[in-house]
Formats: structure tokens, C-alpha cells, sequence
């Protein structure tokens, strides 16, 4: 098993800080959401994904582990099977346990220590599948590395992760899969259906505050990595709902004004500031359909848990 890195547009360290100091210079303040997922803010999603208030984890492990023969199935026997942002790879994991024909499992992830060590985990437990992981953003384009083997392609985005991309990103990122599919394989995607506010705000501000810990982080990151001087204790995590986006955000919350200092730039925040730090939209299954329709996929499967909470939607290339 080798781990591969994708020729990216930009590396990844340079991307890191030319996003943070565009973002903090914007009028309303933000970072992208993939900057959250360092080592350590990738441990800490895993801590989340525990949490009682955070249902998606549970409610997705619950489809899987009633439907993966039914998801395998729908795949194609003898495929191939893409996992974008794969991380740990928990919920791949039970399908690639339902899926005993699985010719190849490709996980891509940017961070590639946890990437090297979900695929060191899968290998030794599926020890006859062929592992390929590659390190790349799947937010921007990069290819499949050469040489893979004939058969059905699927590709797998798990975790509702659909939702912190915008219209643009969306439409973008399913054409992507499209492509790499060669336009005649399937696609599996986790969506959060809309549902109860309280139960969506709950999910994104934990009371053991661990999702805080997340979101603040960031800054955290910024002052080791970019030689950054912000005081994590005068800034909070705040989630909120955005109506018009059907969407819970993520902010960092300045407790008072003042200047931070991030390798010699300055960038003022008021009293009451925040920098935006991610987007989780929720959707129903039709307003999914016409997202799915703009990137070149038609609705071909719905496997939703008993609650009705969370759906794995499967996507057929359109002609």
C-alpha cells in the first residue's frame, strides 16, 4: 500500500495561510471549514461524533448497518469505491464489510496522517482489498491516480459533508465525481434532512462544550502555524441558524475589540465580530434532487434511518 498525494493547485501550508488572511481581511470574517481538520481538530470531531446531541453519526450508522448489502449492491459488483474527506473511515468501513466483491477502496483526505493510519486499519482487516489512499483536497480538482482496475465506480461522501459546500462548490464537487466515476458509475451521498431547530443548534453546541473546543481550535492553529497572537479566551463559539441558507453556522465570537496580529498583519475585530467557520446545510430530498440535477445526477435510491433524521441518497449519472 502506497500513499499517494494528489498534484494540488496550491500547498498546503501556502493555501493555509493565504486563505486565513484573505478571510480575516473580508468583511464578514471567515475560514474555510477544512482548516478545522488538523490533527487535532480531527480528534476532536471524533469526540463529537460520540455526543448524545449529535445525532448524524448514529442515525448514518444506523442506515448503513441495516442497508449495506442493498448500498453494495447498488455500487456494482466487483467495483471500485471512492470515499472522499474519508477520515476515519468508520461508516466505510461497514460497507466494506457488506461488500465482499469490493475490487479497490481509494480514501481521499487532506490530512494525511490520519489518512495513512484509517488505511493501515481497513488493510488490516480487509487484507485481501486493495487499498490506494491519496492525499488531496476534494474540494478543488485533482485526479485519480493512473493504472486502477476495470470495473464499476462508485463514489462514496458520507457524513453530510455536502452540506458545508455552497451552491457553486456543490455543483462543482458533483460534476468532479461524475468525472472520476467516467460518467456512467454511481454516486452515495449522506445528507442532514431538515428537521426541529433546537435539534439542529443542539448538534452544533454540545453542553460538554466539546464542539467549542473544535471551533476554537482554529485559532489555536492559526497562533502555532502562522505564528498567529489571538487570545482563545477572548473569543467563543456561537452556532446560529441562517433561514435563508436552511443552514447552521459556526462562528468565533470577538468578546471585545481589538487587534490580532498574524505574521505581522493586523486585522481589527469589534466587539461582537465573528469569523465565520463553516456552513452545515440541511435539505430535503427534493431540494437535494435539483442540487444532484445541476452536477449531472438523477435520484436513484433513498435509505433513510427510522427517525427520518438522515438519508444516504443514491445518484445515478444522468444522460
Amino acid at each position: 500500500m502506497r500513499l499517494e498525494r494528489a498534484r494540488l493547485p496550491n500547498h498546503a501550508d501556502a493555501a493555509f495561510r493565504e486563505e486565513v488572511f484573505s478571510g480575516l481581511a473580508s468583511p464578514q470574517k471567515r475560514i474555510p471549514c477544512c482548516w478545522l481538520y488538523d490533527a487535532r481538530g480531527s480528534q476532536l470531531f471524533e469526540e463529537i461524533t460520540r455526543l448524545e446531541e449529535y445525532y448524524p453519526t448514529r442515525a448514518e450508522a444506523e442506515i448503513l448497518s441495516r442497508h449495506a448489502g442493498e448500498i453494495a449492491g447498488f455500487c456494482g459488483e466487483r467495483g471500485l469505491l471512492f470515499e472522499y474527506g474519508a477520515g476515519s473511515a468508520l461508516k466505510s468501513e461497514i460497507l466494506i464489510g457488506a461488500y465482499p466483491s469490493l475490487r479497490l477502496y481509494l480514501p481521499i483526505d487532506i490530512a494525511g496522517d490520519m489518512l495513512e493510519q484509517t488505511a493501515m486499519r481497513i488493510g488490516e482487516r480487509f487484507p485481501k482489498l486493495d487499498i490506494r489512499p491519496i492525499i488531496a483536497d476534494f474540494n478543488q480538482e485533482f485526479e485519480l491516480p493512473a493504472g486502477l482496475p476495470p470495473g464499476p465506480r462508485a463514489a462514496f461522501f458520507p457524513g453530510s459533508t455536502i452540506g458545508n459546500l455552497n451552491l457553486r462548490e456543490s455543483v462543482a464537487f458533483l460534476r468532479r465525481l461524475r468525472r472520476h466515476v467516467d460518467g456512467r458509475g454511481n454516486a452515495v451521498i449522506g445528507v442532514d434532512l431538515k428537521k426541529r431547530l433546537m435539534t439542529l443548534l443542539n448538534a452544533y453546541d454540545d453542553r460538554e462544550g466539546v464542539t467549542a473546543a473544535f471551533n476554537l481550535n482554529l485559532l489555536e492553529r492559526i497562533n502555532r502555524e502562522l505564528d498567529g497572537a489571538f487570545p482563545i479566551d477572548r473569543f467563543a463559539h456561537e452556532a446560529r441558524w441562517n433561514a435563508e441558507e436552511s443552514a447552521v453556522e459556526m462562528h468565533l465570537v470577538s468578546l471585545d475589540s481589538r487587534i490580532v496580529e498574524v505574521a505581522g498583519h493586523r486585522f481589527r475585530f469589534a466587539a461582537g465580530e465573528t469569523i465565520h467557520t463553516e456552513s452545515s446545510r440541511k435539505y430535503d430530498v427534493a431540494a437535494f434532487a435539483g442540487l444532484a440535477a445541476l452536477g449531472g445526477w438523477r435520484v436513484a435510491k433513498i435509505w433513510r434511518d427510522e427517525k427520518g433524521r438522515f438519508a444516504e441518497i443514491g445518484l445515478e449519472a444522468s444522460s
